[in-house]
């Protein structure tokens, strides 16, 4: 019996040791918090002129990120091509759908655009874009 307790005892104290032994080994990343960048970025207002539709790709570009209300002048385009500007619009509008966004003109010459997390006021100044 004394015999079958030590070999009991032995396999307990030599499986602990292994396990310890495992345990200083097993590998472990650290991870530095300090140096993730936990500011949440500013949302950015910004005005753009459209004067042929190759303009309105920079306008695109900033609503697709998601920080920026465009501010659109449309009256250079709609001076010069009116057929350039309703493929301008509808270029706009359909980014602005893919975004979740809200698209609106307000005046003659200007249209904003904003995405998801904003809503554009409308009265009698701002009206629905069409097409």
């Amino acid at each position: 019996m004394k015999e079958h307790l030590a070999r009991l005892k032995e396999k307990i104290f030599s499986s602990n040791r292994e396990d310890d032994h495992l345990s200083a080994q097993e590998d472990y990343i650290e991870i530095d918090t300090g140096s993730q960048e936990t500011k949440r970025k500013k949302v950015m207002i910004r005005p753009f002129v459209i004067e042929n539709f190759d303009d309105i790709k920079p306008a695109l570009d900033s609503l697709r990120e998601g920080y920026t209300i465009a501010l659109v002048n449309i009256k250079p385009i709609k001076d010069k091509d009116i057929i350039e500007l309703k493929r301008a619009v509808n270029k706009l509008k359909k980014t602005c759908d893919a975004i979740e966004g809200d698209i609106a003109g307000f005046g003659e010459d200007w249209i904003v655009v904003a995405p998801n997390f904003a809503q554009i006021y409308r009265n009698k100044q701002t009206e629905e874009v069409k097409e």
